[in-house]
């Protein structure tokens, strides 16, 4: 509904009071929801492989988090943000850029991750457990993979993204930068001062806020008044869509029409996914102390997983037995990586001393102690 936004006029000597009417209205997308309703107009034009793929890089991140979630319990890695119930969000966006385009991750991009290194799944949730068990290497990216690496304070990333696209528009690269962030995100002043600066100088930008409904234990209610996120965008002049983030046909369509408006020039837009977290916030979470478990299970029935599923079942591109299959597949997968990871993990010990290396020209005093407290602790264990 449009809302009246009085202003006050104070040119020349008189003050007149004005009306200006400003069409406040957010569009809600959903093209396929957990009844298994389809809008057929709505239907975007994806091939059947990229389908597919979509639906394994989601299956992927799933049973990969599984995964990881038992070797943190084990002491085999350390904390890190689970992906269960926001595949969708972050597949049905990611799948639509180009290899030339950029991702900007923040802590829980598990199955965007996996999507840019897809040619390479092993080695992809190798580098993804070296990252979680504390080793650097696991966040190294080669320069023509154009993945930022993963960014664990709240919302600094998004500028990150905006000035990574400002030079790709001055350069006149045609890349476009996707950055993706939370609920919570969209409460830091990071966050405000990238959607001004790119909407200011139209960066080709798509800003992808992953609203999974708490902000840790902080639920969405209780962190802005706004109505939805995605209104936030109206405030920069640039557009801001809501869209069922569990849809994973809603997710592309909205990011593919967002994309072409960025490469046209039109410069940035906002999605908001209306998600959700279904698991622990990270490892260190317990959400049976802030939420209850009756609204987890309502959001479990709209999960993105097997959503998909059944639509590719009425395609007729899928089955049980095919699901089967695949789960069994990546099964193995992860179990090469796990053991890869363990290999090169035990080789890397050597090297932990080279986290010293990059922080001062000339390393201080507190520093230093540190560095020789590690290198005894280091050659005590090799001697053992």
């Amino acid at each position: 509904m449009p809302v009246a936004t009085h202003l006050h006029n104070l040119q020349g000597e008189d003050m007149a009071r004005k009306t200006i009417d400003l069409p406040y209205q957010i569009e809600y997308l959903s093209i396929f929801d957990e009844e298994g309703n389809l809008d057929e107009d709505l239907e975007p034009d994806i091939s059947d492989d990229l389908l597919l793929d979509m639906h394994r890089c989601m299956l992927l991140s799933r049973r990969f988090d599984e995964r990881m979630l038992n070797m943190q319990r084990q002491g085999r890695i350390g904390t890190f943000a689970l992906v269960q119930g926001q595949e969708a969000s972050q597949v049905g966006s990611v799948a639509v850029l180009q290899a030339e385009d950029w991702m900007v991750p923040s802590y829980r991009e598990t199955a965007a991750i996996a999507w840019r290194g897809r040619q390479q799944p092993v080695e992809t949730m190798v580098k993804l457990l070296l990252y979680n068990a504390g080793f650097y290497q696991g966040s190294a990216s080669e320069r023509e993979e154009h993945n930022f690496p993963t960014s664990v304070p709240v919302s600094s990333q998004i500028l990150h993204a905006v000035g990574l696209a400002y030079g790709s528009k001055y350069r006149e690269a045609g890349e476009v930068v996707m950055v993706y962030f939370g609920d919570g995100a969209t409460s830091e002043g990071d966050f405000h001062e990238a959607m001004n600066f790119g909407s200011v100088f139209q960066t080709p930008t798509i800003f992808v806020c992953q609203n999974n409904q708490w902000a840790i234990s902080i639920p969405r209610e209780e962190q802005t008044e706004s109505k939805t996120l995605a209104q936030k965008a109206l405030g920069y002049g640039m557009p801001g869509i809501q869209v069922d983030g569990n849809d994973l046909l809603a997710v592309y369509a909205a990011t593919q029409e967002a994309i072409a408006r960025a490469r046209k020039g039109d410069g940035p837009t906002m999605i908001e996914c209306v998600t959700y977290r279904l698991s622990l916030h990270t490892t260190a979470d317990d959400p049976t102390r802030y939420r209850e478990d009756e609204e987890v299970e309502r959001w479990a029935e709209r999960e993105p997983l097997t959503r998909i599923q059944n639509y590719l079942k009425q395609k007729e591109l899928l089955d049980d037995k095919a699901i089967e299959k695949l789960e069994d597949e990546i099964k193995a997968q992860i179990k090469d990586a796990v053991e890869e990871f363990e290999n090169r993990s035990e080789e890397l010990k050597d090297q932990a001393l080279t986290m010293f290396e990059h922080i001062y020209a000339e390393i201080p005093a507190y520093l230093q102690e540190q560095r020789d407290e590690l290198a005894i602790e280091l050659e005590g264990a090799s001697s053992e």
